[in-house]
């Protein structure tokens, strides 16, 4: 394990997310809400395989950078992955089914955060 901060792991798990063409990224500071994280990430990809590209994009800039996920569920169908980083929880969905869960109401109680990523910009590059 790294001594990366949870905010450091979310942004490169979001920024990774992007790399792989992620779409409509939304990061829930869930510390005053929960113990079992520090943050989640949500984003959608348009297809399983996308789904599953974005999932494997994120595991491989996580390991870079010192850390493995813990478990990583829902791979098997690609609709809707979930990636336990340990204080990062990142959910991957297929729009409609991140549509019917709705995570960002279901946790409407966190607050949104803005950690200044740029879904137009370079995609291939992640700090």
């Amino acid at each position: 394990m790294s001594d990366m901060t949870s905010q450091e792991k979310v942004r490169i798990a979001a920024h990774a997310a992007l790399a792989k063409f992620a779409e409509d990224p939304v990061i829930l500071d869930v510390r005053e809400v929960v113990s079992f994280a520090d943050y989640l990430l949500i984003v959608t990809g348009q297809s399983n395989r996308q789904v599953k590209a974005i999932t494997d994009g994120i595991d491989e800039a996580v390991t870079r950078h010192g850390e493995r996920p813990i478990g990583t569920e829902g791979y098997h169908e690609g609709r809707w992955i979930l990636m336990d980083l340990n204080d990062v929880i990142v959910h991957v969905f297929q729009k409609e089914v991140r549509q019917r869960y709705d995570l960002e109401r279901l946790w409407s109680d966190a607050d949104a955060v803005d950690l200044g990523l740029d879904e137009s910009g370079d995609r291939e590059a992640i700090s």
